[in-house]
């Protein structure tokens, strides 16, 4: 393991916990009434495990997939993930069957990618369905710029990391051209550090697959 990234993942739930991460929370809360225990549900950028934990509890099987290998040995240390893979969501096919999973879920990954539209692409073939995609992603209105630069004040390093937002039009775009029809959206707000001093507005959506026309 690169030992930066592994005192990434050991501090990653600590973190979330100290800023006041509300995405995993906010995004079950929009779906948890369509869910059903025994269903399966794949997590995206699964990380520790932070916001798939909530899906296990309410009786789901949870898989998941991430690029990074620290993060998943932090959550295969969990033991509720009933399979893990190591996968670049840039990179497709998914490793999963069309139509082979009941929902999707992602809280914390869409921010490291400008263009969400393959992400989409691959979440609706492996959806069944009807099957839901609850999702969250740093929000913007159609005027701000959608790439931000986040300095050592966020990163607690010398270094930066770009990341995107994306606004209600990009996402319904996409969302259109991917046969998924909206369902609801929440906004909240996330905060950069545990002081609470920065903060950037976000928003979790739920949509489900239809019918290809």
């Amino acid at each position: 393991m690169i030992e930066d990234e592994k005192v990434m993942a050991e501090k990653y739930d600590q973190d979330a916990e100290a800023s006041g991460w509300l995405g995993p929370e906010v995004a079950f809360g929009l779906v948890y009434k369509y869910i059903k225990p025994g269903e399966t549900i794949l997590d995206i950028g699964i990380g520790t495990g932070l916001g798939a934990l909530l899906f296990h509890k309410a009786g789901l099987n949870v898989t998941g997939m991430d690029i990074s290998e620290e993060m998943l040995a932090a959550c295969r240390r969990k033991g509720f993930a009933m399979d893990l893979k190591r996968h670049d969501l840039r990179v497709t096919p998914y490793p999963y069957g069309e139509a082979s999973i009941d929902h999707v879920a992602s809280v914390g990954v869409f921010n490291f990618f400008d263009n969400l539209d393959q992400i989409f692409s691959e979440v609706s073939r492996i959806l069944r369905r009807n099957g839901l995609f609850i999702f969250v992603v740093a929000d913007r209105n159609s005027e701000e710029k959608s790439e931000v630069i986040v300095g050592r004040e966020h990163t607690g390093s010398d270094t930066t990391v770009t990341m995107y937002r994306h606004s209600t039009e990009q996402i319904e775009g996409w969302l259109k051209g991917n046969a998924f029809r909206l369902m609801d959206s929440l906004k909240f707000t996330v905060y950069m550090d545990r002081a609470k001093k920065i903060k950037f507005p976000a928003k979790a959506y739920l949509v489900r697959k239809k019918m290809r026309a």
